[in-house]
């Protein structure tokens, strides 16, 4: 008999159900399909930033067999989006474009070929070089995610002017590349006039909307596999070019499956990056420290080829009350490749200047930036004037200033070492997309609960099972989930931190229909599907996941070394569908937080347009000897206004907040107030005390 605890499957703390198969290496990867006779595609790219190819020449190497180039390649049905529009011409509008692939019976044929390769082009004058002062600054229509791009409310120059305390900065972030830890990979196979991808993605039903668009396909003739990711971060959130040459390079081959693994360098300039920010953030305060004005203006670069414009101005909209506010965002179009989403794009920059511009107002106010925070803490959406479904800010401060044991703190010296403590608060917009489908069958005593969804190491394998048992009231034992593939129903992309609530959403509906159709005692056969929409309650409240970082940081007082012993967050991020999996995506996320604030920027050489940190070697990440002791834990809270189960995303507040709050200790340590990301120790030292 099943006890009413074991139908409790919301909240179970419980172990990823492919974690045996990932430690065993035995997960497949798009790049491990078991096909017969694969061949395998190495690219060719642009060695200049602006041109055009005038001819590509490739040795006979034993294995080799086709080659694609620029111009002459297969001629694609949609060329609207230029990202896509691979090998159409021989055009080059980035170094690291596409301009040609070689495809060969073994893998190391394919790189000798590659190698081998000798490109001529003709060289036109570039612009790469990106500074916040250009004067063909432009306003685009939009920013990332349909936000407008400029706002205003009362007048906040006045408020500049008349306020008792002001704080005017210029911050900077660095261009950061995604890196997962699996590359963008394709295996890809025509089977007459029907395509089979497997692929290394974020969404399968998206990547099959743009190929079947790119070559003018029927839904139906394209279906794309991708069982198991390897991260993401954003950069597997839309397919890029390299997806559209690995078909091209299975049609010239009919019948021979083709294998496309970009390498390490190939990612810093085909799949995407976060761009540099440069954000004027500006406060006007009382003397008690009430805000009467809060602005941002942001300046970026981006690409020619496609317009992507990251909305770091847009968190400083809603996060703290101000009856004065502004927000801009200016971009310069660069020739170099195309941006794309990183993991919380918009409030990971943008809560970096407003953090660290709300520390120093604490300062020049003589006020705790904890208690700054609450005094500001807005009533409803200073944005929309919308209601929040619920905030949980001030208890995230109050709960993790106590378990920090933020009131001991001072700054301090312990041997060579300087210690301070600091604070930053996160936030990411609680979305539910407006389309999935889940489907749940019955047979054999078991439930299997199918949707199109993805897992990049996330445990989505496990937590959808677990939201299908719980709306069932059946033990999750019982429950398996079948997601990753096209043949399963309809699923948004994993992005945004909305994958749990919008499939969840679809399989709660599921559920429902199920209970309704066949009762607790289903006969074996039985079948239900649930479909959603979008969410009645969205236009009604305002609504978000919030949070906020504590670190500890050591400088040494001689060498400007910097170590962050301690992280510790508190999040406010709806019902916890497994602590254990949630746990490791927000300790996951402050890892990458402090990465971004000690090590990370990708470094571009405006003489030739390209970065030249292209590896793990050159491009620092966060590793073990960094992340001392990252700890992350969460209040209760049930918004039933975001979704039937009352959770919010947790893939990306994590990041929000963390590199504030180490910036904002490294000055309680050392008195130094840097503004410019990664704080470096060159940076550091010449204000040692």
């Amino acid at each position: 008999m099943t006890t009413l605890s074991d139908r409790q499957a919301i909240g179970r703390d419980l172990v990823r159900r492919e974690g045996g198969l990932k430690v065993t290496g035995t997960a497949p990867y798009a790049d491990d399909a078991e096909v017969d006779s694969p061949v395998f595609c190495r690219l060719l790219l642009s060695p200049t930033a602006r041109g055009r190819v005038t001819g590509i020449e490739v040795p006979e190497v034993p294995g080799l067999l086709t080659v694609l180039r620029a111009g002459s390649a297969e001629k694609l049905t949609s060329t609207g989006d230029d990202e896509l529009a691979v090998l159409q011409d021989t055009s080059i509008a980035f170094r690291g474009q596409i301009i040609g692939a070689v495809i060969a019976e073994t893998s190391e044929a394919a790189r000798e070929a590659a190698r081998l390769a000798r490109v001529a082009c003709t060289e036109e004058p570039q612009d790469t070089a990106f500074s916040p002062d250009r004067d063909d600054l432009y306003k685009p229509e939009k920013v990332n995610a349909g936000y407008p791009t400029d706002t205003a409310q009362g007048d906040l120059d006045a408020a500049m002017r008349t306020a008792d305390v002001t704080v005017e900065r210029t911050y900077t972030t660095a261009t950061y590349h995604n890196n997962p830890m699996e590359p963008h990979s394709t295996t890809a196979l025509w089977d007459g006039e029907n395509l089979l991808l497997w692929e290394s993605t974020q969404g399968v039903h998206p990547v099959r909307e743009t190929v079947t668009e790119v070559f003018g396909l029927a839904p139906e003739r394209v279906r794309v596999v991708s069982p198991h990711v390897g991260g993401g971060f954003g950069s597997k959130g839309a397919a890029h070019a390299n997806v559209i040459v690995a078909a091209m390079a299975a049609r010239a081959l009919p019948g021979r499956p083709v294998r496309l693994a970009l390498t390490r360098r190939e990612m810093f300039s085909l799949v995407g990056y976060r761009t540099r920010t440069v954000m004027r953030t500006r406060l006007a305060s009382s003397a008690d420290g009430v805000l009467s004005g809060v602005g941002m203006d942001v300046v970026a670069p981006t690409s020619k080829v496609t317009e992507f414009a990251e909305q770091a101005g847009v968190p400083t909209r809603m996060m703290y009350a101000a009856p004065h506010r502004a927000t801009s965002h200016r971009l310069a179009a660069l020739d170099v490749p195309v941006p794309t989403w990183m993991r919380a794009p918009g409030e990971c920059p943008g809560m970096f200047g407003n953090e660290v511009a709300m520390d120093e107002l604490a300062e020049e106010l003589g006020v705790d930036p904890i208690e700054l925070r609450v005094r500001n803490e807005p009533a409803v959406d200073p944005a929309s004037g919308k209601p929040y479904s619920s905030r949980g800010l001030v208890a995230c401060l109050r709960s993790g200033a106590e378990r920090f044991g933020w009131s001991g703190r001072r700054r301090h010296r312990v041997g060579d070492w300087l210690v301070g403590t600091g604070v930053a608060s996160s936030v990411y917009p609680a979305f539910r997309m407006p389309h999935s489908t889940a489907h749940l069958r019955y047979a054999d005593g078991r439930y299997v609960v199918s949707i199109g969804a993805a897992d990049l190491g996330t445990g989505t394998w496990t937590a959808l099972a677990q939201i299908a048992a719980d709306g069932l009231g059946v033990p999750v034992e019982l429950v398996e989930a079948r997601i990753g593939d096209t043949d399963q129903p309809y699923a948004s992309v994993a992005g945004g931190s909305s994958g749990i609530s919008t499939w969840g959403s679809a399989i709660v509906e599921a559920a429902r229909a199920f209970r309704e159709k066949h009762g607790t005692e289903p006969p074996d056969g039985a079948e239900a599907t649930g479909e959603i929409g979008s969410n009645p309650a969205q236009g009604q409240y305002a609504m978000y996941a919030f949070g906020a970082q504590f670190a500890e940081v050591h400088v040494h007082a001689d060498t400007g070394e910097i170590r962050v012993p301690r992280l510790f967050g508190m999040f406010a991020a709806g019902r916890i569908v497994n602590p254990r999996t949630a746990r490791s995506q927000l300790i996951g996320g402050m890892t990458m937080g402090l990465s971004m604030a000690l090590h990370e920027t990708s470094v571009l050489d405006p003489r030739f347009g390209h970065v030249v940190t292209q590896d793990f070697a050159d491009y620092h990440v966060a590793t073990c000897a960094d992340a001392y002791r990252v700890e992350a834990d969460w209040i209760d809270e049930h918004d039933r206004h975001v979704n039937p189960m009352g959770t919010k995303g947790i893939g990306e507040i994590g990041i929000v907040g963390t590199a504030a709050a180490i910036v904002n200790a490294a000055h309680h340590a050392t008195g130094a107030r840097i503004r410019d990301l990664p704080l470096t120790l060159d940076k550091l030292l010449p204000h040692l005390p």
